[in-house]
C-alpha cells in the first residue's frame, strides 16, 4: 500500500473536520492514543510471554 502524499493527507483530515468538527478532535485523539497505549503494552506482554516459553 503505497503511502499517502502531503495533498491527500491535508484532504483526508479536512474530511475529519467537517464531520466530526473542531470540538470533538481532542476527544477522537485522546481515544486513539489509549488505544495505540493499550496495543503497544499488550504487545510488549506478548513478547514477554513467548520469551519466557522459549527460555523454559
Amino acid at each position: 500500500m503505497p503511502i499517502p502524499q502531503i495533498p491527500e493527507l491535508l484532504l483526508i483530515l479536512m474530511i475529519i473536520l467537517i464531520i466530526f468538527g473542531a470540538g470533538k478532535l481532542p476527544e477522537i485523539g485522546n481515544a486513539l492514543g489509549k488505544g495505540l497505549s493499550e496495543f503497544r503494552r499488550a504487545q510488549t506482554n506478548e513478547e514477554a510471554e513467548k520469551d519466557d516459553q522459549a527460555k523454559a
